[in-house]
């Protein structure tokens, strides 16, 4: 029977919600305080769900600390206190919604994981109200 662990990592990132594609007044209304041309901050938590068979030698799935030494390698040392529209190159031309983050997120980890560990939900939570979750 598989098992399931979560954890949770925090980081904190400005962001413009744009799309391009469309007029300034399009993004304006669709957007709204969101398209501030200078971006907003959110202090963000990304959850992250794995799951598989635990290892009956260790106890564990995979140690919780390796897989939030994971995140913070590959996501959170590139995108904390940085300008995700701005100054994270694999996030270049993507719309920062919560719901795209969590999207690339979830492709970003995943090659990453070791064998046996798949991944099975990424959440990024812009609030405590407001969050996108990205399954596999």
């Amino acid at each position: 029977m598989p098992t399931t662990v979560k954890v949770k990592v925090y980081f904190e990132a400005a962001h413009r919600l744009h799309n391009p594609q469309q007029p300034d007044e399009w993004n304006r209304r669709v957007f709204g305080k969101c398209n501030n041309p200078h971006g907003h901050g959110h202090n963000y938590v990304l959850e992250v769900a794995v799951r598989g068979r635990v290892n009956a030698d260790t106890g564990f799935l995979i140690d919780m600390k390796e897989l939030k030494d994971i995140l913070k390698r590959v996501i959170v040392s590139e995108v904390d206190h940085r300008h995700l529209n701005l100054e994270v190159a694999w996030l270049e031309g993507i719309n920062p919604t919560a719901e795209n983050l969590a999207r690339v997120f979830f492709e970003r980890l995943e090659p990453t994981l070791p064998e046996g560990v798949e991944l099975d939900a990424v959440t990024v939570h812009e609030t405590e109200r407001n969050s996108a979750t990205h399954t596999a």
